[in-house]
């Protein structure tokens, strides 16, 4: 078994995956080397991340192939620029190093460590592992030569990239720090949200015409809070991920540091949607002169890769005050003012209204989510507890009408 640890220990592209210091026990064990104690740490860490990572099945094979999904290393990386292509010197490197990475899958571990515990494992909670499960078909799947396995992990990072952006569904940018994935980012479908079918179209439209690489435009989502404008944006990253849709949010403190995340997503094949939620900016700020010079083509230009949703309750990003209309200023002042305050808005090529629904519209949504929830309420007691529940609380809403649902959930489950 010493073969397998000395075969690892040449591999080249995927040297990282040996740094890994579970990797690292793992070979230990294998070898003889690791003590009683250094074998049950290296058991409690792997299933940590077993938990963590909602693996299942054979351990050994799920986490070196998670190691080799995420690896950032000169063939991922070079994928990213070269749309596929690569040089006869890394192919023949790559195809050393699958032959040795498919020993290893072959490899029978029984008598080194607990397969039973290990070889056909169920995490507590199964999470969709749809991108990972690429990689176990190539790899675990029937025989295939390194050249088919290269093609396939090809095709898989120009689809989904490497590293976190492999990973995660959304990202969140702050520019001291970079971006950062959201773990536990919210699972919404478009299909949850009831109504603003135009909306929805445009949004979806617009979306596929930019993951396709045809013209699209920067969108602005106005209207009343509760409506579904910020839901509608998240919804599209869970909609397109498996497309190489990623979102980053980005709070209006850190619009300044924009040109910088621009320069970071321009290295990514994978497209990304920078979400803005609840943005406007009062009198006295100036962050969205940051967001401007972004938009229009600054020093740092927004790449093709890169479109920017915003949300905002107001139609003009920017508050205008009645000093922008004081007859002190005489007429060429005046419009300067006011045209600055809306020149943002426009700056968006599609705009789209969520207005509140009428009584008829919400009531429909409490409808749909009643029947969704299997709430035990006659049509009519149900409509007369959702009108008394709109008068009391917010108004309105998609919001509103969910939060009388679950209202409804929490009694009948007393």
């Amino acid at each position: 078994m010493t073969d397998t640890v000395s075969q690892l220990n040449r591999l080249i592209i995927y040297r990282n995956v040996i740094k890994d210091s579970l990797v690292q026990s793992m070979l230990s064990i294998i070898s003889g080397s690791a003590s009683l104690s250094q074998t049950s740490d290296w058991y409690g860490r792997l299933l940590e991340k077993a938990e963590h990572l909602s693996l299942r099945g054979n351990l050994l094979h799920q986490y070196l192939l998670y190691l080799i999904a995420r690896d950032e290393n000169v063939f991922s990386r070079t994928l990213q620029h070269s749309g596929g292509k690569l040089g006869k010197g890394l192919q023949q490197a790559l195809v050393q190093d699958i032959t040795l990475l498919q020993e290893f899958f072959v490899t029978d571990f029984r008598q080194y460590v607990d397969m039973e515990l290990l070889g056909n494992y169920e995490p507590t909670v199964c999470r969709d592992q749809h991108a990972l499960t690429v990689l176990q078909n190539a790899f675990l799947g029937v025989s295939r030569r390194p050249e088919e396995l290269i093609d396939m992990l090809v095709q898989y990072y120009l689809r989904y990239g490497y590293g976190d952006i492999a990973g995660y569904t959304a990202f969140r940018w702050q520019g001291a720090i970079g971006l950062t994935g959201i773990e536990h980012y919210d699972t919404i479908r478009l299909t949850d949200i009831i109504g603003y079918e135009r909306q929805k179209t445009t949004l979806v439209k617009n979306t596929e015409a930019f993951l396709s690489d045809r013209p699209s435009n920067n969108v602005l989502l106005v209207g009343a809070r509760g409506t579904g404008k910020s839901s509608s944006v998240k919804a599209l990253a869970n909609e397109y991920f498996s497309r190489g849709l990623r979102l980053v949010e980005v709070a209006k403190s850190e619009l300044q540091s924009l040109p910088r995340l621009m320069e970071v997503l321009r290295q990514y094949r994978q497209h990304f949607i920078i979400f803005l939620d609840d943005l406007s900016f009062e009198e006295f700020e100036v962050e969205y002169k940051y967001l401007k010079s972004v938009i229009e083509g600054g020093v740092e230009t927004k790449p093709p890769n890169v479109l920017i949703y915003a949300t905002s309750n107001r139609r003009h990003l920017i508050k205008e005050t009645w000093a922008d209309r004081s007859e002190n200023l005489d007429e060429l002042h005046r419009a300067d003012a006011v045209n600055e305050k809306i020149s943002l808005s426009d700056r968006f090529g599609i705009v789209l209204s969520f207005i509140a629904p009428s009584q008829q519209e919400y009531l429909a949504i409490v409808s749909e989510l009643a029947h969704k929830y299997a709430i035990a309420l006659s049509p009519e007691e149900l409509k007369t507890a959702a009108l008394q529940w709109e008068i009391s609380h917010t108004g309105r809403s998609g919001r509103t009408a969910q939060q009388f649902i679950n209202h409804l959930v929490g009694q009948q489950i007393e």
